[in-house]
C-alpha cells in the first residue's frame, strides 16, 4: 500500500490565508488593466483538485482578445502566485 496522498485545495490552505488569498492578490494586480478596458475578473472557487474557476465580467466576458488575456495574463499571474494549481478556467468562456 502506498502512503501517497495527492494535495488538495484544503490540504494546501485554501480556506485560510493560503491558495485563495494568493490568487486573489494576483487577480487584484490584473484588475486595473482589465478595468481600463471595461472588464473585471472574479475568483469563483478553487476546487478540491486544485482547479481555479474564474468569472469574467463586463467587456472581458465577450472580448475577442480574451484568449490572450487568459493565457498570457491571467494564467501566468495565477500560476506565479499558486504554482500548485492544476488548471485555470473561466466559467463563462469556452476557450
Amino acid at each position: 500500500m502506498s502512503d501517497f496522498h495527492p494535495a488538495t485545495a484544503e490540504s494546501l490552505g485554501a480556506t485560510d490565508n493560503g491558495i485563495e488569498a494568493r490568487i486573489e492578490r494576483a487577480l487584484a494586480g490584473l484588475r486595473p488593466y482589465m478595468a481600463a478596458d471595461g472588464g473585471d475578473i472574479r475568483l469563483v472557487e478553487v476546487t478540491e483538485d486544485l482547479r481555479v474557476r474564474l468569472e469574467l465580467h463586463g467587456a472581458c466576458a465577450d472580448c475577442s482578445m480574451i484568449h490572450m488575456t487568459m493565457r498570457g495574463g491571467v494564467e501566468q499571474a495565477v500560476r506565479a502566485a499558486a504554482p500548485e494549481v492544476r488548471a485555470i478556467e473561466a466559467v463563462n468562456w469556452d476557450g
